[in-house]
């Protein structure tokens, strides 16, 4: 049995590992009965010259090598999301290299799934800020990706949840984006538990007045909407939407705390993925959507149901640094040689959040190596003076 002394109320205490890893196994996401996207992390280059806080340094190699291993599991890639430290660490210019070079990536294969983030994250966003500069902005990255062929994911603006006045202005961006696409495109809707700066998003606080304003949006161009991601970690939420949404466009489960029960679905309908967590448990994800695929609901939740808990803890609050714990589990798992991340978000999670993020991924069958993860571990336990 494999152990280890980890951190718990203050002190040491031992941890025998129990979990049994579900393995790698290769799929075809023909296999699955959901659309699934995992939004994947950037691997950082720990013996780059360069100020962290400052300026990204990217493995190329490690980042695209991820994106590969997705796809062997059936996966989709969100490309260039929050997951990928976009507003955290990674800026446009940035993401416009990753998204081209994941683009050339999977040009290369004819199984992979890839849809990639714009915005308007080159724009800060000031009272100077107009409603056409946001306009200009959202083109010039949607001229850019799609200029590449990709499909897009269209996120959600920090300058327009500082610029605009009310609905009406969210209406005319979405209204003018929208018209102009190629291709339709996956609207996400970022809750202000992942990004403090989009809070009011759709020109209001509440919610559920929001959501009416975001229903009219999707009604008006359904045509040019593949489906929406929301991210507001309520599962009520969700389901409400997903009742009311237009004939042809999906929901795209964001809720990291709620997935697996909202994936699976009920006698009105389910949601299909776009999920951080599925960086992180990717091997179990691709796992329960081939048994529930296959009419196995019942493996479907023995196996998804037990990293929920893992999820949560990951992305409790403050939700905005949950990215520290998926490259720390990427790291655990031989994905990655270093615990680094541009921006030095490794520092953004205590050594006691990461250890209960170790006994809860070992009990989810998410730590792929066990001796590995124990020994990666206790480098960590090490750097940080408790050995």
């Amino acid at each position: 049995m494999v152990s280890i002394d980890l951190p718990i109320e203050g002190r040491l205490a031992r941890y025998d590992l129990t979990g049994r890893p579900v393995p790698f196994n290769s799929r075809d996401a023909k296999a699955f009965s959901r659309v699934a996207f995992a939004a994947a992390h950037v691997v950082a280059d720990p013996l780059a010259d360069n100020d962290p806080w400052l300026a990204p340094a990217i493995d190329w190699e490690r980042t695209l090598a991820f994106r590969h291993r997705l796809w062997d599991l059936g996966l989709g890639v969100a490309e260039s999301m929050d997951t990928a430290q976009r507003g955290m660490g990674l800026g446009w210019p940035e993401a416009r290299e990753l998204i081209r070079r994941s683009l050339a990536e999977a040009r290369g294969r004819p199984d992979a799934l890839i849809a990639c983030g714009a915005g308007t994250d080159h724009l800060a966003p000031g009272p100077d800020v107009s409603i056409d500069d946001i306009l200009a902005a959202y083109e010039s990255q949607i001229e850019a990706i799609e200029a590449e062929g990709g499909r897009i994911i269209l996120m959600a603006s920090r300058a327009l949840a500082a610029a605009a006045k009310g609905p009406e202005d969210y209406i005319r961006v979405y209204d003018r984006v929208l018209s102009q696409v190629k291709e339709p495109v996956i609207i996400h809707w970022l809750g202000e538990m992942f990004d403090p700066a989009l809070e009011g998003y759709w020109g209001n606080a509440d919610h559920m007045a929001a959501m009416k304003t975001c229903l009219d949006v999707l009604e008006a161009h359904a045509a040019k909407v593949d489906g929406i991601k929301i991210s507001l970690l309520s599962k009520e939420k969700e389901i409400v939407m997903r009742r009311q949404l237009p004939k042809g466009v999906r929901m795209y489960t964001g809720d990291d705390f709620n997935y697996a029960e909202l994936i699976a679905g009920d006698e009105e309908g389910h949601s299909d993925a776009l999920l951080g967590i599925f960086d992180a448990i990717a091997p179990v994800a691709s796992a329960a959507l081939e048994a529930l695929g296959s009419g196995r609901n019942g493996e479907f939740f023995e196996l998804l149901e037990p990293t929920v808990p893992l999820s949560r803890h990951i992305f409790k609050a403050p939700t905005r640094f949950y990215k520290t714990g998926v490259v720390f589990l990427a790291y655990l798992n031989g994905l990655q040689d270093h615990f680094v991340m541009i921006g030095g978000q490794q520092s953004a999670r205590s050594l006691v959040h990461l250890a209960e993020l170790f006994r809860l991924a070992d009990k989810a069958g998410a730590l792929a190596d066990p001796e590995l993860a124990t020994a990666r571990m206790r480098r960590v336990l090490a750097m940080h003076g408790v050995e």
